[in-house]
């Protein structure tokens, strides 16, 4: 199978030697994520696209790659096309007639072609002759050629005839590595979460940087969205993932801060401590979720008060969004079900919380606080790559049990995100497997039959021990992992 990739446009209006190198780190990219959806995938650069080519009649390998194109940063658009050899003109008005000829009953359409190479004909020649051909010889309402119902879209190629036979639209942005790096302060939330997809979609690498202030189970709530984010929509890259125990700072401010001042204070804390990872690994900017006045820390007066303790460059891309927006966006990046699974963690309830605190009265506090303190919690953050993040199981003696083969009484939960699961289903008998997302499982699971032992399901098996593990610890007994010796897809 073939796919052709269009640059999304603000890369084609770069400077040539620009438009050269972002387009060459597209196609390194994709050659990158296509060779792990098959090993046979080629990628092949053109100026004005990118050509990836697949094996055929590989189960749901067309569905995967279109999954892979629609979520890459840098794609305008993308076709899945067909390719033919032709000599003449009427062979092409037969190949379209042969693809097209029912789609077009009682329809208007107009045909447009791309054509590079040495030919005997124009493009406009080739368009008039198969649409006068397709008009003669099919049951088309007629040539219409402002907003027509369908358009018969051809590419040609030198000997080549390319057909399209669906297009699909791409996620624009730019290539992932075109642009610096930055840190992206996340809580799990909706704007954190949308703020980080957000700068990837622009290119950049996006590293986390969590301050857990709820322990050990709010920790792996981001790190499982922090995971997602970066294998959907940059794994061409790797970033890292910084933890910083948070807990005692909070404390500090509790006892230290006035209520009015304890939302700015615990912002500024954060970036000081972001700025001094960020400056280990020469990153220049941060990212926040900030918008403003949705709380009263992010009003103008506050912001300005907040960012004066970084070195660092702000970004904010969800400033002036409203939260319906910031929502609406998580749900289309398949994030929303994550971010509404993440408890609300209040560690600093400011009971008269000011929209406009006084700068003097936040520094005179801020000479109270122990800021050894903060350094502590700095020189103990634990650095993951975002790969490894959920590994934490295997640092404890305790191992689920892996079942590789069912018996009568057992029940797989399918624990991937439904995306994953529709790609790549499991074959099982009816009724022997539940479809459940990790991000559910906890809610979900006590309303299951509680007779039945039941084994969780991901490809790679480590957020199903992770899971079975914490359900276990919950004092669930009837849980396990399934580990077919073959993916049953």
């Amino acid at each position: 199978m073939i796919f052709t990739v269009r640059l999304f446009s603000e890369i084609t209006i770069k400077s040539h030697p620009v438009r050269k190198r972002w387009t060459r780190q597209l196609t390194d990219n994709l050659r990158l994520l296509a060779k792990r959806l098959h090993p046979e995938a080629k990628v092949v650069q053109d100026w004005d696209r990118i050509e990836v080519r697949a094996p055929e009649n590989v189960p749901h390998l067309e569905s995967q790659f279109v999954d892979l194109l629609g979520r890459t940063p840098g794609i305008a658009n993308f076709s899945l096309v067909r390719a033919h050899s032709f000599k003449t003109l009427h062979d092409i008005y037969e190949l379209a007639q042969a693809s097209w000829a029912e789609e077009l009953a009682g329809k208007t359409f107009c045909v447009r072609v791309k054509r590079t190479g040495i030919h005997e004909f124009s493009s406009i020649e080739a368009e008039r002759y198969v649409g006068g051909g397709l008009n003669q010889h099919t049951d088309a309402l007629g040539v219409k050629l402002k907003n027509p119902d369908i358009t018969v879209s051809l590419e040609i190629k030198d000997e080549l005839c390319y057909l399209i036979a669906r297009k699909y639209a791409g996620l624009g942005g730019f290539p992932m590595g075109t642009q610096d790096a930055v840190l992206s302060l996340v809580s799990g939330g909706f704007d954190s979460t949308v703020a980080s997809y957000m700068m990837m979609r622009r290119g950049m690498r996006t590293h986390y940087c969590f301050f857990n202030l709820g322990g050990k189970q709010h920790e792996l709530g981001v790190k499982e969205i922090a995971y997602y984010l970066w294998s959907r929509y940059s794994s061409s890259h790797r970033v890292r993932f910084f933890t910083v125990p948070f807990e005692d700072v909070v404390a500090e401010i509790l006892t230290k801060i006035d209520p009015s001042n304890m939302g700015v204070v615990l912002k500024r804390m954060m970036l000081r401590a972001a700025d001094k990872i960020a400056e280990r690994g020469e990153v220049q900017a941060l990212v926040t979720g900030e918008a403003i006045a949705q709380v009263s820390s992010q009003t103008i007066p506050n912001l300005s008060v907040i960012d004066e303790v970084s070195d660092r460059l702000i970004l904010r891309p969800l400033i002036v969004m409203d939260k319906p927006e910031i929502i609406k966006l998580s749900r289309a990046i398949g994030a929303e079900d994550f971010s509404a699974s993440i408890p609300e963690y209040c560690g600093v309830i400011s009971v008269r919380p000011s929209a406009k605190v006084k700068r003097s009265s936040v520094v005179v506090q801020e000479n109270d606080f122990d800021m050894a303190i903060l350094d502590k919690a700095i020189a103990d953050t634990r650095m993951q790559p975002i790969d490894a993040v959920i590994d934490d199981l295997k640092e404890t003696d305790f191992q689920m049990e892996e079942v590789a083969e069912l018996g009568g009484n057992d029940v797989v939960i399918d624990i991937r995100h439904p995306s994953e699961s529709e790609m790549k289903a499991l074959m099982l008998p009816v009724g022997q497997c539940l479809h459940i997302p990790f991000y559910r499982l906890g809610s979900e699971f006590p309303k299951l039959e509680p007779s039945h032992r039941y084994l969780l399901y991901c490809e790679k098996g480590v957020m199903s021990n992770l899971h079975a593990a914490h359900l276990y610890d919950q004092g669930v007994r009837n849980v396990g992992v399934f580990r077919p010796l073959q993916k049953p897809f």
